[in-house]
């Protein structure tokens, strides 16, 4: 063996290592290696933000089967993915092996290749670079931006609205479109309309009826809301049905209708949504497995290139592959005469080669059916086809517009005829929302100018204008790519990161904000307007693609980051906590009523609180629902505040979240010690119990005073400070004693001894 090559997954492993052959040994990392560790402190914002990384446990294995290997080899061979996290992850393999001292004497090598052939792996063999520290660096950066927001805004999060909450950079700025988007579909107030559509059909030719529509009053057009109410709209109507309309203009045109470009992620990612129902996710773990590698006549083969990608051009070798099979497949008509090549338009497309295509395009999906499971052959049959239809010739489109007159009134007719179907017979892209009818592809007669025609049925037409749909997968990832945010790697996991937050629910595919989402939403929207904009995040992508590049460092772009961030932060940590207000007030002590969030939901709790507890479960329209006062225990099963609640067997316990948490606590009343509290000079001490049954003693005048003791306190003056009370201590070495609770007086005494006195 000369050479250890490392790659991502073990599937990728094998398949490349039966190409190598002998004298390589392919081992799998099984994606990252390190990590920051799990505890605030990894990036250092005080040091010049220095970052610690640490060895991911259940990867040490990996590193130590990969160090045993290299003892026989003299070349490392890093594999990882070609765009900018499998550049890192090469850093960090090469990285842990050099502090382990595995690589002295030893070559290190970096190679990447777009697609798992034979071919693409000799020639990245025979053509090894060194790693990108550029792109390495905007990866780290990227990583540490991630990292400071969410460990500094998951703890304020947990004060400010509840425990248990976490928020990231990319995913508050998706959280905020489709919040936004909730807010844009509550507000919205619809607008009513009529149109007037009619049927006709030319005189004398009853089987060849169309569809019109009254288009323009006296030579001026209608415009959508120029009829508004049903009784203007009915009399024109009949004025149509009663009018004899010729035809007084035709105009015809042929249109050409381009193919899309082949995938790329986030158009796979669109387009499995709207014709497979994939999520983002789901999408991207069956295109892994089709770049990996699927068994194929007993050879493993890689059946598609690498699936995140910015990039919608294609190699020579594979436009000429799709061209001679269209011609060997098709009619002439459907080759173009010269090639289609597609440019990406941004220059900060990821460093990935190509967009998504086969491999081999003499696989078709036909003839890869027995080797893919159902979800993969769909998957690849989508990608095969959206390839070759880039590369054939554009569909063609005949378009009739007809307009009829009779006395002032215009009725206008269209119509389209596909008459060369083009890229068309094999595929045509969807749309994220519902075709039209007046989208879908009409058949006129034949008119002539002059023509009678004859009008058979009129309706008047009622209509309102909607809100913006809700989002789906396709459309959030469209609308985010439109804005500049996010990457090919990053699409699927911000979306799945807001569903396991609970932060959106899925209505019929579509995002629809949680209490909770909304509640995060606008706390971050309120203190971290900057932060969570979308001209905000998309020019912190352009600055990451700049470091990618080589046209800026990583650690000046986080001090720039990091210190209107942290104010904002600051700030934040000092503004109260989250309420709606409400019109209602509280029985008890009169201030307004606020909507709250708990851990179970929205809750209707007093302004004065701590001062007064009164608050109650929202629940809706319920008449049930009764102020209730929340005592100063919290329920040990959800941590909510436990209310006092009276039932058939007098007062009880009850947690304040009920019907979601049912605990209940019997309603013990505090014993009073009758000892006066020395720092408010109001309260006494009271015997109270914490939420795990210790024992403990606080203020009575809580919570203007929260003076508390864990020992029992002593009606007796201390002898050596003359403090005017003492505190009973027991313990397994010393017993029972008496010991002053005075800092820095140290007084104590045998209980036994005291009361022998």
């Amino acid at each position: 063996m000369s050479a250890v090559v490392v790659v991502e997954s073990p599937a990728k492993a094998k398949t490349i290592e039966k190409y190598l052959g002998k004298g390589y040994k392919v081992l799998a990392s099984y994606g990252h290696v390190r990590a920051f560790p799990k505890r605030d402190g990894s990036v250092d914002p005080e040091h010049d933000f220095a970052i610690r990384y640490a060895v991911i446990e259940d990867k040490k294995k990996r590193i130590d089967a990969i160090e045993k290997a290299l003892k026989r080899a003299d070349t490392l061979i890093l594999a990882s993915d070609l765009d900018r996290e499998g550049e890192a992850i090469a850093w960090h393999v090469a990285e842990v092996l050099r502090e382990r001292g595995a690589l002295e004497g030893k070559k290190v090598q970096r190679i990447t290749f777009n697609e798992i052939t034979r071919q693409a792996i000799q020639e990245a063999i025979a053509h090894p670079a060194e790693v990108d520290m550029k792109l390495v660096d905007a990866q780290q950066a990227r990583s540490a931006l991630d990292y400071l927001v969410g460990f500094t805004l998951s703890p304020l999060l947990w004060k400010k609205i509840r425990t248990g909450l976490s928020a990231g950079r990319v995913q508050s700025v998706a959280l905020r479109l489709i919040c936004e988007r909730e807010q844009h579909i509550r507000e919205f107030k619809p607008r009513e309309y009529w149109t007037i559509e009619a049927e006709c059909a030319p005189e004398g030719e009853q089987q060849e009826r169309f569809q019109a529509q009254l288009q323009a009053l006296d030579g001026k057009a209608l415009g959508k809301f120029a009829i508004t109410d049903g009784v203007n709209a009915r009399v024109l109507a009949s004025k149509v049905e009663q009018s004899r309309f010729a035809v007084a203009d035709i105009q015809k045109k042929q249109a050409r209708q381009q193919p899309a470009p082949p995938f790329i992620t986030s158009t796979l990612q669109m387009e499995a949504s709207r014709k497979l129902g994939f999520t983002a996710r789901k999408t991207m773990q069956v295109a892994q497995k089709l770049y990996e590698g699927i068994d194929v006549d007993g050879e493993r083969v890689g059946l598609i290139t690498y699936m995140r990608t910015d990039s919608v051009s294609l190699s020579e070798d594979a436009i000429q592959d799709m061209r001679t099979y269209i011609a060997g497949h098709f009619d002439a008509a459907y080759l173009p005469a010269r090639p289609r090549r597609f440019k990406t338009k941004s220059k900060n497309a990821q460093e990935a080669h190509e967009a998504i295509r086969p491999t081999a395009i003499d696989r078709t999906p036909q003839a890869m059916r027995t080797a893919l499971d159902d979800d993969a052959r769909k998957l690849y049959e989508l990608i095969w086809k959206r390839a070759l239809a880039s590369q054939m010739a554009p569909a063609v489109l005949d378009q009739v517009r007809v307009d009829m007159q009779a006395d002032n009134m215009t009725l206008r007719a269209t119509g389209s005829t596909l008459t060369f179907p083009g890229f068309r017979k094999l595929y045509l892209e969807s749309s994220d929302e519902p075709a039209r009818q007046d989208d879908k592809d009409r058949l006129l007669p034949p008119l002539q100018v002059g023509d009678t025609v004859e009008i058979h049925r009129v309706a008047a037409k009622q209509h309102f204008t909607e809100p913006k749909p809700r989002f789906t997968e396709a459309s959030l990832v469209k609308e985010l790519e439109s804005h500049g945010i996010g990457r090919p790697s990053t699409y699927a996991s911000i979306l799945n990161v807001l569903r396991e937050r609970k932060y959106v629910t899925m209505e019929k595919k579509r995002f629809v904000p949680t209490d909770v989402g909304e509640w995060v939403n606008k706390f971050l929207v309120e203190h971290f307007q900057n932060i969570i904009n979308t001209g905000f995040t998309a020019d912190i992508e352009n600055r990451l693609d700049a470091v990618a590049r080589g046209e800026q460092q990583w650690k000046p772009l986080l001090r720039e980051f990091w210190q209107p961030f942290k104010a904002d932060v600051d700030q934040a940590m000092e503004a109260d906590r989250p309420a709606e207000a409400t019109d209602e007030t509280c029985p008890e002590c009169g201030k307004p009523m606020a909507i709250k969030l708990g851990k179970y939901g929205k809750f209707l709790a007093c302004t004065g609180y701590p001062g007064c507890k009164v608050a109650r479960p929202l629940n809706g329209d319920s008449k049930e629902a009764e102020e209730v006062q929340l005592s100063d225990q919290m329920c040990e099963k959800c941590g909510a505040p436990m209310a006092i609640k009276r039932g058939r067997f007098g007062p009880f316990l009850g947690c304040s979240t009920y019907p979601k948490c049912k605990n209940i606590q019997p309603l013990e009343k505090p014993k009073d010690t009758g000892i006066p509290c020395p720092q408010c000079g109001k309260g006494t001490f009271l015997e109270k119990k914490s939420r795990r049954g210790k024992v403990f003693y606080s203020c009575s005048s809580y919570p203007k005073c929260k003076n508390a003791l864990w020992n029992k306190p002593v009606d007796r003056p201390c002898p050596q400070c003359g403090a005017p009370f003492v505190t009973e201590k027991t313990t397994k070495r010393r017993g029972t004693e008496y010991v002053c609770a005075t800092e820095g007086c140290g007084w104590k005494e045998s209980a036994d001894k005291a009361r022998a006195a």
